[in-house]
């Protein structure tokens, strides 16, 4: 196994294979999910299997008292509890030394010196019993031996292992479950026809592939031959299947539904979406949130204050204590070393992280690291670029006005045929229009680009113009009447015939998205470098509250700084190279999957179909998020609040209650148990 492991807790400390961190002695997990070796899972069940096997019989000798008559009790309790406390506790003693010469004392320092302090006691105890005073004895003359209070420790910390482990493997369920979709093979179409299933790992980008009804899609690519409807929820968390043609870009675990196609492979491995989110969701899973910085300053001053109220637990009780004095005072020491594990306070925000990242992935969601997924829910202004991310970002033919005798589809023939030999950016989009309406094109003659004004020629014998007004003035066309008319002129043999209206189409999405951002109190702000008249069209219908139009690539960062200078914290959708500098500025960016590499690169949020609904969803996401951490950081602190104090015994002069070191490592295991089941419900959370 070659696998790569981390510490959710101190994500600097890697290592190959599975194995424990030398600072906080915490399971180390794979960088990538998926990767996971089971083999501390399963030595600590082996280990937690014998110990209960010697445990059991132990405890129930040691509370009957069954041997006790005869004189051999002592070493038979000693004989059970050696394989206990020195083979099943041997992991927690190396993790202790680790602790103490990595000098970060963590749980595992509290549990090696409890351990060590019942059994080490006990056995001088059996062994060398005239060398105890009175203070040590009971009232029948006996020195009391802890040998079943050590032994079941071990076995109830081993427990809480075996089901921490469990529950943390589970922690990455969303990015197990798209890897599981990856098929192993691909199905690869030869030069000359012939068809051949291939491993996965051998296709190349430019290869043609066939994928059949119900396969999975293998690698990301374009559609060649062929059409179909996709069924993309996997990556996009939408279950509404996607119609795909000839032209159309497929992604690789998706899975294909009703027709055959051909496609061509263009990102394999690494390259592909689906790598890549995981890719992204892992580094998320590593990083630390800025609320984590409490936990971990807590916890650094945690583990010495423990270790000092324990010996003072053992100086108070000794002094203090009623018959025999010494043996209170050793047992209390222990539960106090014991029931203080930080472990759930350590595991409070990195489970969390990891929890919601991976649901964020499996919703189309992706966070690029911990900071923006607690930022996002405390985003009071989010700047919104328009081409691409509030629009399709492809121009469309939207509107034609007839003023001739001539119908709709022959103004677009005209249009559209000159175009055709046209390599303006709006050219394109009349072609696919026409194409749209199955206009057949005709040929054009003499065909001539004025710069900035338009294009003209000859189409069946007639002379041909098509552009704006100064083009309409150039060729002599009258157009006085319609000189107000929004869109582009088209002239036949000089005369006016119709007006065709090319625009860049809103996302079908975008008015749900923003009055869903309106609900959730968010100013919406547009930032675009188009015209302030398109821009303010665009703002009007979907009612955003703010537009700065006309602006370089460089002043979009510029104008994020202005209003985080005005106290907003900012969130930037965009989607382009332009956008970059802008959502790096941002507190939180937020790339369109759509979009560039580059904005996504700058982005701490990539929202994989490009769909601006998935802002309101990171925004639910992240609250449900901070309050799952809150809400173990809350049990964790009240739990080792209240634990300490009752082990140490401050309940027993007024209720004659102690706390014994076995309910104490049973309550120590528990904690962290609790706080992993809690992170969990993040899964199946609702985020309305």
């Amino acid at each position: 196994m070659n696998a790569i492991y981390t510490c959710p807790m101190h994500p600097e400390i890697r290592q190959i294979g599975p194995g424990s961190c030398p600072k906080c002695g915490m399971a180390l997990e794979p960088l990538i999910a998926g990767d996971e070796d089971d083999t501390e899972y399963r030595e600590m069940k082996k280990r937690f299997v014998w110990a209960a096997v010697f445990s059991v019989p132990l405890m129930f000798i040691a509370m009957a008292n069954l041997l006790r008559s005869t004189g051999v009790q002592g070493y038979v309790e000693l004989l059970l509890a050696l394989p206990v406390c020195l083979w099943a506790a041997l992991p927690f003693y190396q993790r202790a030394i680790d602790s103490i010469r990595m000098k970060s004392l963590n749980m595992f320092t509290l549990i090696g010196l409890g351990v060590s302090v019942a059994f080490g006691y006990s056995l001088i105890a059996v062994l060398f019993p005239s060398i105890f005073p009175d203070s040590f004895r009971s009232a029948d003359g006996h020195v009391a031996v802890y040998f079943e209070a050590a032994a079941v420790i071990v076995t109830l910390i081993l427990l809480g292992q075996v089901l921490e482990l469990r529950a943390r493997s589970q922690t990455g369920a969303a990015i197990k479950k798209l890897l599981g979709l990856v098929p192993a093979t691909a199905r690869l179409v030869a030069e000359d026809g012939r068809e051949s299933d291939v491993p996965l790992e051998s296709v190349k980008a430019g290869d043609k592939l066939r994928v059949r009804p119900g396969e999975k899609i293998p690698v990301d690519g374009i559609v060649l031959e062929g059409q179909s409807s996709i069924d993309e929820s996997m990556i996009t968390g939408e279950p509404i299947p996607v119609e795909k043609a000839v032209g159309d870009k497929i992604v690789g675990a998706t899975v294909n539904q009703t027709g055959s196609f051909v496609m061509r492979a263009e990102k394999v491995g690494a390259a592909t979406l689906l790598s890549q989110i995981i890719h992204m969701v892992a580094e998320a899973q590593r990083s630390k949130a800025p609320i984590q910085k409490m936990a971990d300053i807590v916890a650094s001053y945690f583990v010495p204050a423990v270790i000092l109220i324990s010996i003072l637990t053992f100086i108070i009780w000794a002094m203090f204590g009623p018959e025999p004095r010494f043996a209170y005072a050793i047992i209390n020491a222990v539960a106090v070393l014991i029931i203080a594990c930080p472990c759930a306070l350590g595991l409070a925000t990195p489970i969390s992280i990891m929890v919601s990242t991976g649901r964020g992935a499996h919703m189309g969601v992706l966070f690029k690291n911990a900071e923006s997924v607690e930022l996002m829910r405390k985003v009071t202004t989010l700047v919104i670029d328009k081409t691409g991310t509030l629009t399709e970002g492809k121009p469309k033919l939207m509107s034609v006005v007839a003023i001739s005798k001539l119908s709709e589809q022959e103004i677009i023939y005209f249009a559209a045929s000159i175009e055709k030999a046209s390599e303006h950016p709006l050219a394109a989009a009349i072609v696919e229009g026409a194409v749209d309406r199955d206009i057949k094109l005709g040929d054009v003659e003499d065909f001539k680009s004025l710069t900035g004004k338009g294009v003209q020629g000859q189409i069946d014998g007639k002379q041909v113009a098509f552009g704006n007004k100064a083009m309409m003035v150039q060729v002599g066309v009258d157009i006085a009447e319609h000189a107000s008319g929004s869109g582009m002129f088209v002239a036949v043999d000089s005369k006016l015939v119709g007006l065709i209206g090319v625009a860049d189409p809103i996302k079908a999405s975008a008015k749900m998205a923003i009055k869903a951002l309106h609900q959730e109190n968010i100013k919406i702000v547009m930032l675009t470098g188009d015209s302030k008249i398109t821009a303010q069209a665009v703002a009007s219908e979907l009612e955003i509250d703010e537009v700065i139009a006309e602006v370089l690539p460089d002043q979009k960062g510029e104008a994020v700084a202005r209003l985080q200078k005005a106290g907003e914290v900012i969130a930037m959708a965009g989607d382009g190279i332009n956008d970059a500098p802008a959502l790096a500025k941002a507190d939180v960016g937020i790339a369109m999957g759509t979009g560039t590499d580059i904005a996504i690169e700058s982005a701490g949020v990539t929202l994989v179909k490009g769909d601006l609904n998935g802002i309101v969803k990171a925004r639910k996401l992240s609250r449900a998020t901070m309050a799952n951490i809150k809400q173990n950081l809350f049990f964790a602190f009240v739990y080792n609040s209240l634990g300490v104090p009752v082990a140490a015994g401050v309940l027993y002069p007024f209720f004659g209650f102690l706390l014994s070191p076995m309910l104490a490592a049973a309550a120590m295991s528990l904690s962290s148990v609790s706080v992993i089941s809690n992170a969990l419900r993040l899964r199946k959370s609702s985020l309305a």
